[in-house]
């Protein structure tokens, strides 16, 4: 019984461990993709991206909550030409037992786009912001179609910089509103840019 029970045990360790290395393994092969693709930096630039390391911590279920009602509004960006969005819905979830809530907006430019036209923008900013990672926050994108059963399966571990982080003066990146400032690190996703902009 005691055998069987140390195999069970070793069986349950190891099924854990290769389930965590598989996350780490395809979090590292998402970083790779999305410098390799990058439209904004290219050739020997590429270098000089940070990422925080892989942490499933980082990967929440929230609860989706869709906006009864959301009038248009203009949202700042980094450069003078201001982006409409609405809200489209607050997800609410836990980071580390601390209960936390975003905003989830949608874009009226892309409304007629049949491509884009489900598109969902996430802009943040966490206590890394202006330390690790951007100063003006970092973004996560999702689809409608990402939302199942009222919950938005969220991977901080994805979050990128806005173009602005890169090239300075050439981009109007939307800049996150207040109530998505989060009181807490999210020592997940892209950091600062390595190389200064220009």
């Amino acid at each position: 019984m005691k055998l069987l029970f140390l195999t069970f045990t070793l069986s349950f360790l190891s099924a854990s461990v290769f389930s965590q290395k598989s996350y780490t393994d395809s979090i590292r092969a998402y970083f790779t993709n999305y410098i390799e693709t990058h439209d904004v930096i290219s050739g020997d630039d590429k270098k000089y991206f940070r990422f925080f390391e892989p942490d499933k911590n980082f990967l929440v279920k929230a609860k989706f909550t869709k906006a009864a009602e959301s009038t248009w509004f203009r949202m700042p960006t980094s450069g003078v030409m201001q982006k409409t969005f609405r809200v489209y819905g607050t997800v609410n979830f836990f980071i580390h037992d601390t209960a936390l809530a975003l905003n989830v907006y949608q874009s009226q430019s892309l409304m007629d786009d049949d491509k884009y036209k489900d598109y969902l923008f996430l802009p943040f900013t966490d206590l890394t912001t202006g330390n690790e990672s951007y100063h003006t926050g970092r973004y996560l994108d999702f689809t409608i179609r990402d939302i199942k059963n009222g919950e938005l399966e969220i991977d901080f571990n994805k979050a990128y910089n806005p173009s602005c982080a890169y090239v300075s003066g050439k981009y109007n990146c939307p800049i996150p509103p207040r109530e998505n400032n989060l009181p807490v690190a999210i020592k997940a996703g892209e950091m600062n840019f390595a190389k200064k902009s220009h």
